[in-house]
This record gives C-alpha cells, sequence and structure tokens, in this order.
C-alpha cells in the first residue's frame, strides 16, 4: 500500500487505527503526514538538550490554583521538518513560541493537543497514568489533520525528563496533581490548504488541584438540539483545537438556561454522545435485576478516552469475574455494553425507575455525576447517591482514583521517578 493511500486509510478508519496501529507502527510513517514516506529521523531522547531557568518562578500556594492558570518553569519543545525529520528535543524554560503571522496552525487549525497528569505518590514516588493510550490517539490525531507521526514511546520518555525536572510543582497534598499537555502544530509559514512542511511538538505543565475541593457536586445538562459536536465521517473522534472552539457558544447559552454542561444530541432520534468536553455513561437497572453499564459506541464522532477506555476496562473486568470491585453488583448481574442510546430511552428509564445515574469520564475530574438533563422544555431528574455519586460511579472513580494516587498497584501506573 502507498504511504499516501495508507494515510488516507487511517483517517478513514478511526476504530481501526485506535485499536491495532501501535505508536511503533504509526512511526514508520515518518513524514507520510506531509506527503510522502520517507526513513527521516524520528524523535530521540538520546538528543535531549536541557537548559535550565534562571530565574525559577515563585510556586503559589496550592489552595490558589486554578485549573489551567499556572505553568511550571519549564517546557519541551520538538521541531519537525519535511526535509529533516524530528529535530532535537529541547527542555527550556516556560516562554512564548516564535511563529511567523502565516504559520499554518492560525489559519487552518493544523492543531492537536493531549491531556494526562502526574502524580505524587506516598514516599514522594511520582507517575504517570497510562501515557501510552495519550501517546496513540496523539498519533491518530496527527494523522487526521496531515500533521507528522511519531515515536510515542520517545515522547514519553521526554515527558518523564520535564515532569522529572519540574517535580517540586507537584503539591505534596491529597487530591493535587500536574496536569501536562502536549501539542503539535503546524508551523510552515505559508498560506494554502496542504499538508504543512513544518511543525513543532511542544509540552506544557500545569500544577492543578481537585476537580472537587468540596466533594462531589452533581452537575446539570442541557440536552443541545441546536448545535451539533461531531458528524459522521468528521473529526469528532479526534482531540483537536477545531472540535472545541465551536462549543463554546453552546456552552454559554446552555449556562444562560441554568445548566452547568451540554448534553450533545446527534440526529433526528437524538442519539447520546459526549457530556461537554467528556464521554458519557448511563446505567440502568432491567426487570430482571441485572444492572447495565452503557456507553455509546466509538462511531468516529465520540472521542476515545483514556478515563473512558479504563472505565470500561474495570467494569468488564468485574462482569467477567477477573477482578471484582467491592461496591458493583454481583458479576452475574452486571453487564457493560457499548451501544447507541437515545434521550427517549433515557426519558423513559427516568419515568419507569430503572434509570440508576448518569455521569461523564474524562481527565481533568475523573467521573462527573450528574442530576438532572434539560430536554426539549422539561428537566429529566436523575438519582444520585450519597455524597453525590451513584451506586456504580463510585467504586469504578475509587479504583481508578486509587491506582492514580498509588493505592493500588496497577500496570497503568508508570513511574517517572523513585
Amino acid at each position: 500500500m502507498s504511504s499516501l493511500r495508507t494515510l488516507r486509510y487511517l483517517c478513514s478508519n478511526q476504530r481501526s487505527l485506535s485499536r491495532t496501529w501501535t505508536p511503533r507502527t504509526l512511526s514508520r510513517l515518518g513524514s507520510t503526514a506531509a506527503g510522502e514516506f520517507t526513513s527521516l529521523p524520528d524523535i530521540e531522547p538520546s538528543r535531549l538538550e536541557v537548559v535550565n531557568t534562571k530565574q525559577p518562578k515563585q510556586i503559589p500556594a496550592a489552595d490558589s490554583l486554578v485549573f489551567g492558570h499556572t505553568f511550571t518553569d519549564h517546557m519541551l519543545t520538538i521541531p519537525w521538518s519535511q526535509t529533516s525529520g524530528w529535530g532535537s528535543p529541547k527542555i527550556e524554560p516556560y516562554g512564548p513560541l516564535s511563529l511567523q503571522p502565516s504559520a499554518t496552525v492560525f489559519h487552518y487549525a493544523q492543531e492537536l493537543f493531549e491531556g494526562l497528569k502526574a502524580y505524587r505518590q506516598p514516599g514522594g514516588k511520582v507517575t504517570l497514568f497510562r501515557p501510552d493510550m495519550n501517546m496513540k490517539r496523539m498519533n491518530t490525531s496527527a494523522a487526521r489533520v496531515a500533521l507528522p507521526a511519531f515515536n510515542g514511546d520517545a515522547v514519553i520518555e521526554l515527558l518523564k525528563r520535564l515532569v522529572q525536572t519540574d517535580k517540586h510543582w507537584i503539591p505534596d497534598i491529597p487530591g493535587y496533581s500536574l496536569y501536562i499537555r502536549p501539542t503539535l502544530i503546524g508551523t510552515q509559514a505559508a498560506l494554502g490548504v496542504h499538508p504543512p512542511t513544518e511543525a513543532l511538538l511542544f509540552v506544557i505543565c500545569s500544577p492543578v488541584g481537585p476537580y472537587y475541593p468540596e466533594g462531589f457536586k452533581p452537575i446539570a445538562l442541557y440536552g443541545t438540539t441546536e448545535y451539533s459536536r461531531a458528524a459522521p465521517g468528521g473529526i469528532g473522534s479526534f482531540k483537536l483545537g477545531a472540535n472545541y472552539a465551536p462549543g463554546v457558544v453552546a456552552q454559554r447559552e446552555a449556562a444562560k438556561k441554568g445548566y452547568a454542561q451540554n448534553l450533545w444530541l446527534h440526529g433526528p432520534e437524538h442519539h447520546v454522545t459526549e457530556v461537554g468536553t467528556m464521554n458519557t455513561f448511563i446505567v440502568l437497572k432491567h426487570a430482571d435485576g441485572v444492572t447495565e453499564l452503557v456507553t455509546p459506541p466509538l462511531d468516529g464522532m465520540i472521542l476515545p478516552g483514556i478515563t473512558r477506555d479504563s472505565t470500561l476496562a474495570l467494569a468488564r473486568d468485574h462482569a467477567s469475574g477477573k477482578a471484582v470491585l467491592e461496591g458493583l453488583p454481583e458479576p452475574s448481574k452486571f453487564v457493560v455494553n457499548e451501544r447507541p442510546i437515545t434521550m427517549k430511552e433515557i426519558k423513559q428509564a427516568a419515568q419507569d425507575g430503572s434509570l440508576v445515574e448518569f455521569f461523564g469520564t474524562g481527565t481533568a475530574a475523573v467521573i462527573s455525576p450528574v442530576n438532572k438533563i434539560g430536554y426539549l422544555g422539561e428537566d429529566i431528574h436523575i438519582p444520585t447517591g450519597p455524597g453525590g455519586m451513584g451506586p456504580v460511579s463510585r467504586p469504578i472513580w475509587k479504583q481508578l482514583v486509587g491506582i492514580q494516587v498509588g493505592d493500588i498497584e496497577h500496570p497503568w501506573s508508570v513511574v517517572v521517578t523513585e
């Protein structure tokens, strides 16, 4: 298969890419995303240059942190060009990027990003949560917008070096972490819609506190039918900046109506897709006593979230009896399904009492419980358990957070430094 045909196949088959293509395979594409298959240099951690800041910033008090507003002393940058491949990685003082006004990122939204966290565990050990999944998804997104592929394992090693450099920024307080934002942009200084011949991968870090500092507070959603987040064959399943800006107006409209977030609905039957910028989960209790955990399938319009995948993995392990989670229904009475679900089904379940809970999942909050959905002029009320979380979301949240903070040993937790 030619490189161009390979790229087209990858971009048209998100399910195949997200489940079967490895970072190593993607890295072999080299600069395919820019139009040609070559054997140009990939990212090489051994070439890393470190320039430490001479003006370290004062670290703010943990209780003053606002998500995404404070950044550490250093950042990672890795340039790429179609002629020379990936250049030398550099850890340098956090600061402005130098870009031409004609850079393609400004005019054609050739940009993608990821989000993951570093956690300080008991004894001072620092870990990442499933960074391989972020790198896999980042390469998937790069292929979709004709940006260069890269070796995800190499970037993980560089992320570790960056976190090691600024690990003192991670508050030594339960619930706090270091949010990491890898980003890839097209930087070629030229107008015209085409694959860029130059790009930049950079990573910045931000210390953050717990998403719910005063405990879980269920949120109210507005079932948005006036706007669409994604469409078949579009970019909904990729983590691109272009997916987020159009949602700001819809979010503002939901807030005016008194709701915290949008519930994105699709098509004439109002299929449930995502909660704001989170994946969606619904819990139903059937007449035969079986509890069903439902999430919409990865149909090309829904982002394959890492927390979504982790939630499904834990729930399926429980349902199979492989790894039973305390608090969940007994495995023989618990099923997990990725299937389409409409607001008609959710409304009916709320009316007949079979709707157990509704929640969103994502990196920032892990799990966000929902207590109300505004839909076509009326509110659908959703049960919430003690403390705001329901009987399925709470045990899963407890397990996920336990892995992240080191209370539970698990291969998803990747050591940065002991």
